[in-house]
């Protein structure tokens, strides 16, 4: 598959990254900035070009004549939405994806159509981010929360402590915990190496668990892995960009929400924004603004400036200072695991959020939705079922039929309205949207392969 991302920031330096090592795509990236494109050529296996993102002269170097795909991720929306419109008039595009950040662009209706403004996907970065922390809002205690299916069915991530009731227990023992409803673990990281279990495997103590389980179970399935934590009343947001603003105005009805923000004309325009939260002016590192706000009652304290340095430094002194949690937003890679280790809850990284709206579009076979983990090692998806026992590897057979690569796992499936969890004699039938844990992504091509309909698979 050929493929164009137009922009080398971060999100598409990530892109190019993630979708250069799958080895059917070919990879080309624009950017005015040789150097930033010299140094990603020397790490990727990627071509580039040097240009304007939306001119016809740039795009047409970069293969825009026979792109299966644009991937617009420059840091304009007007320049990512004018060269979606270049690369769909001029040559065709068949699939255009264009980073909006905006809300105004995001919230116009019949702006983007084939007969308006061509873009067939729209990706915001900063909205994404906000869902993403309002679920770790939601369930306090959880590392990770994704959504399939329309929300029906969530995988979550949670580390494991003394209080779990399955701490120490077989998996199978479960089923004696909670008899009526039924989870499934997909997979349990232990000293950062991926384990796929069964009945006999036993959680243990420090264990980051991934379960997946209908929406309204949750709850009662993070109980066997820790002791619950109260609900989160008040947050306490640093920075107010468009990620702080969203999530103030995400929570400000059923929380206490201060914003915290260096800029007093940025901070009178968020006032005019916002409807309960209280904005304030000043440094979410001084020492004594916080102990004058009380952070020591805080539930969560979420960092989200656009200097990472500054979001590290203020979550470190809000956690030294008695904030029950603390989020950071980061953007390199490299200091995620790092920060991680330390006092920061969870590191929140815009990249990883960010890569499984585009991964979902470049798959092949009828992928609905992938979420990237562990920084991009594992991911999971859920892929919809086609055609017939003759035309498909998975329709009309039992899991244990079915040749899934080594550390892949089909975990659930959802038909219709019911989720059921997958287990050794499941039959998948057609239209079923099926959900997948891979540890190890580098096997996505024969997991997509066995989502293909074949004519003349028999």
């Amino acid at each position: 598959m050929k493929i164009i991302i137009l922009g080398a920031g971060q999100v598409g330096s990530s892109a190019a990254y993630h979708l250069s090592r799958e080895e059917a795509n070919e990879v080309t990236v624009v950017d005015m900035r040789p150097d930033v494109l010299r140094e990603l050529q020397d790490r990727l296996d990627i071509r580039t070009v040097v240009g304007h993102a939306a001119y016809p002269e740039v795009l047409e170097r970069a293969g825009a004549n026979d792109a299966d795909i644009i991937v617009a991720l420059t840091d304009t929306d007007e320049t990512n939405m004018i060269a979606c419109q270049v690369a769909y008039t001029t040559f065709h595009t068949a699939t255009k994806i264009a980073r909006i950040r905006a809300a105004e662009y995001m919230s116009a209706k019949n702006l983007f159509a084939q007969d308006a403004i061509p873009i067939d996907v729209r990706i915001s970065p900063e909205q994404l981010v906000c869902e993403y922390i309002e679920q770790l809002i939601l369930y306090p205690g959880t590392s990770q929360v994704l959504d399939f299916a329309g929300g029906r069915v969530r995988l979550v991530g949670v580390m494991a402590d003394r209080d779990g009731l399955l701490v120490g227990q077989r998996i199978a023992t479960l089923k004696d915990h909670i008899p009526n409803t039924e989870m499934r673990i997909a997979a349990i990281y232990r000293d950062g190496q991926a384990m796929l279990p069964d009945g006999d495997s036993v959680i243990q103590e420090g264990d980051e668990v991934f379960f997946i389980a209908d929406r309204k179970d949750i709850r009662v399935f993070m109980s066997e892995m820790r002791r619950l934590e109260d609900p989160v009343r008040r947050v306490v947001i640093a920075g107010g960009g468009n990620i702080g603003v969203r999530l103030a105005l995400a929570l400000e009805q059923t929380n206490q929400v201060k914003i915290i923000e260096r800029d007093p004309k940025r901070a009178r325009v968020i006032s005019e924004q916002v409807n309960k939260a209280i904005v304030l002016v000043g440094d979410a590192a001084d020492e004594e603004l916080l102990l004058e706000e009380n952070v020591d009652n805080v539930d969560v304290f979420c960092a989200l400036t656009n200097s990472e340095e500054a979001n590290i430094l203020s979550s470190m002194l809000a956690k030294r200072l008695g904030a029950h949690k603390v989020m950071a937003l980061i953007n390199r890679a490299s200091y995620v695991d790092l920060v991680e280790s330390g006092s920061i809850d969870i590191a929140i990284s815009p990249q990883q959020i960010t890569i499984g709206s585009l991964l979902a579009h470049v798959r092949r076979g009828d992928v609905v939705k992938v979420h990237s983990l562990r920084r991009g090692a594992a991911e999971a998806i859920e892929a919809i079922a086609h055609g017939s026992e003759a035309q498909s590897h998975v329709v009309g057979r039992k899991i244990e039929e079915i040749n899934l690569p080594k550390g892949s796992a089909i975990v659930a499936l959802v038909r219709n309205d019911q989720v059921i969890m997958a287990h050794h004699d499941t039959v998948i039938n057609t239209d079923d949207h099926v959900i997948l844990f891979m540890t190890d992504r580098r096997k996505i091509e024969q997991i997509e392969m066995l989502f293909q309909v074949s004519v003349s698979f028999v």
